[in-house]
C-alpha cells in the first residue's frame, strides 16, 4: 500500500495555521481516502458552507481539493472507491460529493448526527454534504480489542481499522492504517495540537477551540489520555497524527 498525505484545507485562523489532513491510500484495485477536507462545491460556491461559527476561516483553494490533488498524482479520482470519515464535520466531509460512485464509511453513531443533525450538529454538519445521496456504510462501535483500545474493527480488509472514539462528536472515530513499516493512526479531531499527546504546551487558541466544539469533554480528555500512550508506547512504528496540526503534517509529509 502507498500512502500519500494531503493538505484538503488551509485554514487562516489568526496566530495559527491549520490544515486539513487527509490521507489517500493507494490499494491493489482501488484508491481509498481518509476524510476527504473540503470540496469542489466547497470552493466554487463558498455559501454553502454557511456563516457558522465552526467554519474556521478556510482559504478554500480548488488546487487543495483531494479531487484536484489525486489529478495531480497522475492518478484517476474515478478510482477512489471508499472515503472513510473519522467523522463529517464540513472540514472533513466537504469533499464527499466529489466522489459520487465511493462508499461513505462511518460509525453508526456519526451517520445519524450528519442526515438527522441536532441543534449542535447543525452549526458543523452541512447538508450539501450529503445532498447527492452517497452509499454510507455504517460501522457499530464494537469490536475487538487493539492496541489498548477495547473496540476497533477491520473496515477495508485488513490494513485499515477504524476505533470508535466519541466525544470530539458522538460518532468521532481513528483509523488506523497499516502502511509496510509502520502503522498511521489517523486521529481525526480527537485532539488538536500534538503537545496534547507528545508533553509540552499546546496553543491557548486550540485548547479552547477544542473545548468550545467538543461534545464531550470527558470523552475528550480520555482520548488524549489514550491517544499519549499509544504515542509513547509505540514508538517509531507507531505515527499518531490529528486532522489540522500543520506541524505533523509537514513530517509526514517529508517522510
Amino acid at each position: 500500500m502507498r500512502v500519500h498525505h494531503l493538505n484538503c484545507g488551509t485554514m487562516a485562523v489568526p496566530a495559527m495555521n491549520l490544515v486539513a489532513h487527509c490521507l489517500l491510500l493507494e490499494l491493489d484495485d482501488r484508491l481509498a481516502l481518509i476524510d476527504a477536507g473540503y470540496g469542489l462545491g466547497d470552493v466554487a460556491q463558498p455559501s454553502r458552507l454557511g456563516p457558522g461559527r465552526y467554519a474556521t476561516f478556510p482559504v478554500l483553494d480548488k488546487a487543495e481539493t483531494a479531487y484536484e490533488q489525486i489529478r495531480a498524482l497522475g492518478l484517476d479520482p474515478a478510482d477512489v472507491r471508499d472515503v472513510v470519515l473519522t467523522h463529517a464535520d464540513l472540514d472533513h466531509a466537504g469533499g464527499v460529493p466529489d466522489f459520487p460512485d465511493a462508499d461513505i464509511h462511518m460509525t453508526s453513531a456519526e451517520a445519524y448526527a450528519w442526515l438527522h443533525p441536532g441543534r449542535q450538529e447543525a452549526l458543523r454538519y452541512r447538508p450539501a454534504h450529503h445532498a447527492h445521496g452517497p452509499r454510507i456504510v455504517e460501522h457499530t462501535a464494537d469490536g475487538e480489542p487493539w492496541r489498548g483500545f477495547a473496540a476497533a474493527k477491520p473496515i477495508l480488509g485488513d490494513s485499515v481499522v477504524m476505533i470508535s472514539m466519541p466525544g470530539h462528536t458522538s460518532g468521532h472515530a481513528a483509523i488506523a492504517v497499516e502502511a509496510d513499516d509502520r502503522t498511521i493512526v489517523h486521529a481525526g479531531d480527537a485532539f488538536f495540537d500534538r503537545r496534547q499527546i507528545r508533553g509540552g504546551f499546546p496553543h491557548p487558541g486550540l485548547v479552547a477551540f477544542e473545548a468550545l466544539i467538543g461534545l464531550n469533554k470527558r470523552q475528550v480528555m480520555a482520548n488524549h489520555g489514550r491517544l499519549k500512550e499509544l504515542h509513547r508506547s509505540g514508538g517509531e512504528s507507531v505515527k499518531v497524527i490529528n486532522a489540522h496540526d500543520a506541524v505533523m503534517f509537514r513530517e509526514m509529509a517529508g517522510s
